[in-house]
């Protein structure tokens, strides 16, 4: 399961979740704490793509007007 749902306040923001877990998958990866190097070049790198990904389809979904029904992506 997630990190967000464990013990941690809910996050009133849209697509809350998805970029916690994207946050601390940055800050936790080798290229951050072995590197040195800021969690925006790691993202560009291509580091926790997985989550970038659904981070994208989340925040895509919450402007299609088809996401009424559908519900929003991600958690």
């Amino acid at each position: 399961m997630p990190k967000y749902y464990e013990e941690k306040e809910e996050d009133g923001r849209a697509c809350g979740g998805v970029r916690e877990d994207l946050r601390q998958c940055l800050l936790e990866s080798p290229c951050v704490l072995q590197e040195n190097k800021s969690p925006k070049q790691c993202l560009r790198e291509g580091h926790c793509r997985s989550l970038q990904n659904t981070f994208f389809a989340c925040k895509r979904s919450t402007l299609d007007a088809r996401a009424r029904f559908r519900g929003k992506k991600g958690y």
